[in-house]
């Protein structure tokens, strides 16, 4: 829809009187009009707050409906913002570019010109912060996404925008991080591959390998060259070209790059555009959650990548293999920011409540000697004597003892862990369980995130304080005491979940919605009115 020049231009707007005959308000004093303006200014607005204040705060002097160049520039840049919406993933008609216009067009008195200028009020900081923080509200979509969103007071938009030129101001309003912008480009590319049809049929079931023939082959082949993972070819045998095509895809999808198609390799070919238009819709939403600045230095854990990265003035300086929450129960790990500010070196496991009475207290019920590589000690952390206790006397919510294991090479926690301290219990840390981090899917853990290399994310950490940061951890490690080496910048920690992400070539890769939360965000946006362009009726 083009912006309306007749609403926008000056000579409808630039006169208190809207697209009427001018004669029509001749004998009314200036004042009057002025004063009609006003009262309908203070009348629309009287339900918000914001919006009052800063009418109240401006004399009621208008922002949008004036005469000025500035309020025609304005509102100009405003109706190109709406009418663009939907490119940025936003449910474009709940602004109502079309209502907005025929609100202004219809506008034929001061009263009219003072209720269209809230109006556009509203729908500006509406816009706003949907653009800038999200169109959902993060803990109400899932109770573990428990991410802070850096929300801006609303009367800042309105006083930004009044200091500011408009396209100028207009402009600083979506994230301005290279990931935002290389979803808005992999939108475009997905929309244009969905009204074509796609990548063409599926790949029915069943695990293929080289030197498999037949349909299913074929079919791969197809869907792997319409996908770009290989160039055209009439092979009707799993051959080298379809294994390294393979290969690549896998790769660029967090799997183990083999070369065989087993069940996790077909589920992801077989993935739709749409759902991975989906995809990136979600990731956008995420990006405005997380619009806010995240540190020189940080680390980025994103949870169904299953990997921990350090990333130093926005590149990847190291990154291993992690291990993340099961999705089943309480397990899930939780979304959110903090700051990581010491690490453990050979750390006793301080056995969460939750496990010891849902895990332990069972186990120990059946048999006192049950899980014996681990303490019962007393509430000043002294050693229990097992066979002084009852352990059937008590239920989960009676039961007064806790439960730690100490240092070892079998510790729970490996020989490290890294800390930053939250209210969710969850922190970075070694594992004796090294076979984990072979699997494609790597959720198992209660919640904590266990890292592949340990000792190396160490040495990368402790490498901004000391010329010898192996000597300095293996020295703490070679003691077998339990000790803690405080990082001297504390370093903040992002777990994000991102199925649709960015890669270091600027390409998008995809990745498995392990505990469902991205559908649910998409149901959520889906609701609110966000819709997928290209898909065919």
């Amino acid at each position: 829809m083009a912006v309306c020049a007749a609403v926008l231009g000056y000579t409808t707007l630039a006169t208190p009187v809207l697209l009427a005959t001018p004669a029509l308000f001749l004998a009314t004093p200036v004042f009057a009009q002025v004063t009609a303006f006003k009262q309908a200014v203070a009348e629309a607005a009287s339900d918000d707050k914001d919006i009052a204040s800063f009418y109240q705060s401006n004399g009621y002097t208008p922002i949008w409906t004036g005469a000025s160049d500035e309020d025609r520039a304005r509102r100009g840049e405003l109706l190109r913002a709406i009418e663009g919406a939907g490119a940025h993933g936003l449910p474009a008609a709940q602004y109502d570019a079309d209502g907005l216009l025929a609100m202004l067009a219809a506008a034929r008195t001061p009263r009219d010109r003072g209720l269209a200028e809230v109006e556009m009020t509203r729908v500006f900081l509406n816009y706003a912060r949907d653009i800038q923080t999200g169109v959902l509200v993060p803990s109400r979509i899932d109770r573990l996404i428990v991410r802070d969103v850096d929300y801006r007071d609303r009367s800042s938009y309105l006083t930004g925008l009044s200091g500011e030129k408009p396209a100028k101001y207009f402009r600083s309003l979506p994230p301005r991080s290279l990931e935002y912008n290389a979803l808005l480009k992999e939108k475009m590319l997905m929309e244009a591959l969905l009204q074509r049809g796609g990548w063409g049929p599926v790949v029915p079931s069943g695990k293929l390998e080289p030197g498999n023939q037949g349909n299913a082959v074929i079919l791969l082949r197809n869907r792997l060259i319409a996908m770009e993972y290989m160039e055209r070819s009439s092979t009707v045998t799993y051959d080298a070209e379809i294994t390294e095509a393979v290969r690549t895809f896998q790769e660029a999808h967090g799997l183990n790059p083999d070369g065989v198609v087993g069940a996790a390799t077909l589920d992801q070919i077989n993935i739709s555009v749409e759902k991975r238009l989906q995809s990136v819709m979600v990731a956008l939403e995420r990006e405005r959650w997380f619009n806010t600045d995240r540190g020189k230095r940080h680390i980025l854990v994103n949870i169904p990548d299953f990997t921990a990265k350090v990333i130093d003035d926005g590149k990847i300086t190291f990154q291993t293999r992690s291990v993340v929450g099961a999705a089943s129960d309480d397990r899930p790990t939780p979304e959110f920011s903090d700051v990581m500010e010491f690490m453990v070196v050979n750390p006793s496991w301080y056995v969460p409540r939750s496990i010891v009475t849902k895990e332990y207290l069972p186990a120990l019920q059946r048999n006192r000697n049950a899980v014996s590589h681990i303490l019962v000690t007393d509430r000043n952390g002294r050693t229990v004597n097992r066979g002084a206790v009852n352990f059937n006397s008590y239920s989960a919510r009676t039961f007064p003892f806790s439960m730690r294991q100490p240092p070892s090479n079998t510790n729970a926690l490996g020989l490290v862990k890294f800390m930053f301290p939250n209210k969710y219990n969850i922190y970075l840390h070694d594992t004796p369980s090294k076979s984990l981090f072979a699997k494609d899917v790597r959720a198992f853990s209660h919640g904590c995130v266990r890292l592949a290399d340990p000792f190396d994310f160490a040495y990368v950490l402790l490498a901004k304080q000391t010329d010898d940061p192996e000597g300095t951890f293996k020295r703490a490690l070679n003691s077998g005491q339990e000790s803690r080496i405080n990082l001297v910048d504390p370093v903040p920690v992002h777990l994000i979940y991102r199925t649709a992400v960015t890669n270091a070539r600027g390409h998008t890769e995809y990745r498995a919605d392990v505990y469902g939360r991205d559908a649910r965000i998409w149901d959520a946006l889906a609701k609110a009115g966000v819709v997928l362009n290209g898909v065919q009726g």
